[in-house]
């Protein structure tokens, strides 16, 4: 998979500018978190539109997504990209990437993220690992689960529908905001989990609580080793 991104920012704790940017790899589009009502109206048309055996699916789908917008937005998830990327075989593989903000409840971020990257130095069987990146010092966790997934109602007399899938987690933080900022990615290609790994950190890299908007270095300098443009040229070419 190659890889190229787009920087994008959000704000953090109610925040009214971006205290965070990120970059968004390629084959990844990013689902809208706050749908205008017209646009959730013009969609319930175009459903009324369809064929009957065509709008019952189209309708557990729409319900699916209103849902997963209301779980989302309880979670403090600033954003929401699914990924789309062929796999050797010629198949399409997904995966679902996501950034969000938890609040320390008035405990220093950077010392309980130091605090769990602790942790995980000392128990490196746990499935976690300190990190240090561009923005300052994260940990990674990942797993393998089994987890619900979409396509069957749930209340059917077959129940959910169940999947197996790999979900890496990256957290850190930043003088930009008193949360920590968590870059989650989730995909069922449970044999892809190297490729996605890196992906996952990949994104973790660019992660900047310097605003990227502001003006350039000279052109003849080279940007600096931890700045974000370095970590998007690393990363995402």
């Amino acid at each position: 998979m190659t890889t190229t991104a787009a920087l994008s920012g959000s704000a953090a704790s109610g925040a009214a500018k971006p205290v965070f940017w990120y970059g968004i790899p390629h084959g990844y589009a990013k689902m809208d978190l706050d749908p205008p009502r017209e646009r959730i109206e013009e969609l319930v048309r175009e459903l009324n539109t369809l064929p009957a055996e065509q709008r019952a699916q189209a309708s557990q789908v729409l319900q699916f997504y209103a849902g997963m917008v209301t779980t989302l937005n309880a979670q403090n998830v600033h954003m929401c990209a699914v990924g789309y990327h062929p796999d050797d075989d010629g198949t399409i593989v997904t995966s679902t990437l996501t950034i969000s903000t938890v609040s320390t409840s008035g405990q220093n971020a950077k010392l309980v993220i130091a605090g769990l990257a602790g942790t995980a130095a000392d128990a490196p069987d746990s499935g976690m690992r300190p990190l240090e990146l561009p923005c300052g010092l994260g940990y990674l966790a990942e797993e393998k689960k089994r987890t619900v997934a979409p396509g069957r109602d749930p209340d059917s007399p077959e129940g959910p529908l169940r999947g197996d899938v790999w979900q890496g987690t990256v957290a850190a933080t930043g003088s930009g905001t008193p949360d920590i900022i968590m870059v989650q990615l989730v995909t069922p290609a449970l044999h892809l989990a190297d490729v996605y790994r890196d992906i996952l950190l990949g994104v973790a890299r660019t992660l900047t609580f310097t605003d990227p908007t502001k003006p350039a270095p000279a052109p003849d300098s080279e940007p600096g080793a931890g700045s974000v443009e370095a970590a998007m040229r690393n990363d995402f070419g």
